[in-house]
């Protein structure tokens, strides 16, 4: 059935090709009028819903100062998934969930509302529930939002609906872009992922897209809403903007320990992808149509478990900070795998509007922290690449996307020279991940998030 449906979809973008190159033909404007605001929407909405978390959060962090963690952290997660679950139940029903399962299942044909009000309610009720202590990120929301925008956008310029189709894509990636200063990572992500095409007109007006969104979000980040981000400055222009700068030696043996991390992270993944899976059939089976009780409640357990672990895994930024710039020790490096193996799960089983991208990088992060230092401690050799190839891996490994999760880690540093050990281990890592099942986690989630 799997490549019965990519037959289908490569049929899809072959017409949708042609269809596209009379449009350029045709209304060039109203082709360039969309990339344009698509860019722009996906950019303003992806930095919108990141700076409402960061201003969330830190309410809650402010909270915890004053007050326990016992008394802050349950009340707060179970309030913020009552209040974020309503809004979805009952204005946007297609709003809960990562998002990119639903870009995709419309991508695959199914019937997903695409709309403004969908958008909107992702942005509103993302930023609650992650705010309030859900330990998701805001990557998968934004290629919804970025979606939605681009359907919106394309409907109000009467496109064609083949052009319809290649745009919500390109806005999916276009959220990516924006949400991780990673233009060409939005850009694969949108063909290898969402699209699964390669047609030359088709990859033009992704990647216009992804720019766009990419270099207006910078801007916009300067105008106010973060202007330590750091990739635009009004006198300098634009800017390489780094947020972890490690020391990078890439040595011939380290083939083979990127190679077998590789193997153990697909192993690894897989096992997660199936645990995130399970409780998301499990949370259906228990709940079913009561899904403002199911968010309160998964909302309730997430802030009790968080409430009794240690400081820095109240604030997810921090954590994945301390172990990409090794600043921890292994029993917190194996504890963050533990903790978020078991909550990601419980965060996506209650169906909060949240991405698996984020936690997926800490994952992998942890764990290519301690398998660094395991193989340092049996050999004498500390490999320098293995925190950031255990990010892409990871993510390599349950998306089944590997040259996307290379652009990801290598978003996260700028540093040409971890691309190369970063994709053996995100190779290595697929492959190993693909035995088990062809396909990606996502793939996946389109049943039992869409069946509704």
């Amino acid at each position: 059935m799997p490549n019965f449906i990519k037959d289908n979809i490569q049929k899809t973008s072959n017409n949708s090709s042609r269809s596209i190159k009379k449009l350029l033909k045709q209304r060039s404007l109203v082709v360039a009028l969309s990339l344009l605001l698509t860019g722009l929407g996906a950019s303003i909405t992806s930095i919108s819903f990141k700076t409402g978390i960061y201003f969330f959060n830190n309410w809650r962090l402010a909270l915890l100062d004053q007050f326990s963690s016992i008394a802050v952290l349950p009340i707060f997660g179970a309030l913020g998934g009552a209040i974020a679950g309503y809004l979805i139940k009952n204005i946007a029903p297609a709003a809960k969930g990562s998002g990119v399962s639903q870009i995709m299942g419309f991508l695959r044909h199914k019937k997903v509302p695409m709309n403004l009000k969908v958008g909107l309610v992702k942005l509103i009720s993302g930023i609650i529930a992650i705010g309030s202590g859900f330990p998701l990120g805001p990557e998968g929301p934004s290629v919804q939002m970025g979606g939605s925008v681009a359907w919106q956008m394309a409907k109000w310029l009467k496109a064609p609906t083949a052009f319809r189709r290649v745009i919500v894509a390109a806005g999916g990636g276009a959220g990516i872009a924006a949400v991780f200063s990673a233009p060409l990572g939005g850009f694969i992500y949108a063909i290898e992922e969402l699209l699964n095409s390669a047609r030359p007109v088709i990859l033009l007006l992704v990647v216009i897209t992804t720019f766009i969104a990419d270099s207006s979000a910078d801007i916009i980040q300067a105008l106010g809403l973060d202007p330590k981000a750091g990739g635009f400055d009004f006198n300098l222009g634009f800017l390489i903007q780094k947020e972890y700068d490690p020391s990078v030696f890439f040595l011939p043996v380290d083939f083979i320990y990127l190679v077998l991390l590789g193997i153990i992270i697909g192993i690894f993944a897989e096992l997660y992808s199936r645990y995130v899976l399970l409780m998301q059939n499990l949370g259906k089976k228990w709940y079913k149509n009561k899904f403002v009780l199911k968010m309160s409640i998964c909302g309730f357990i997430l802030g009790s478990i968080y409430s009794f672990l240690p400081s820095t895994f109240h604030n997810l930024d921090e954590l994945q900070k301390i172990i990409a710039e090794q600043n921890t020790s292994i029993g917190i490096a194996l504890l963050a795998v533990l903790v978020l193996f078991i909550t990601t799960g419980l965060a996506a089983a209650s169906g909060a509007p949240g991405g698996l991208f984020y936690p997926m990088l800490t994952l992998g992060g942890s764990i290519g922290l301690i398998m660094g230092s395991w193989v340092e401690i049996a050999t004498g050799h500390a490999p320098s690449t293995y925190i950031f190839a255990g990010m892409g891996a990871f993510v390599a490994g349950c998306s089944r996307t590997p040259i996307t999760a290379m652009f990801l880690a290598f978003a996260l540093t700028k540093n040409l020279l971890i691309m190369k050990p970063v994709l053996i281990s995100c190779i290595a890592s697929f492959l190993v991940a693909r035995a088990f099942n062809e396909e990606s986690i996502y793939e996946r989630q389109i049943q039992i998030e869409l069946e509704d």
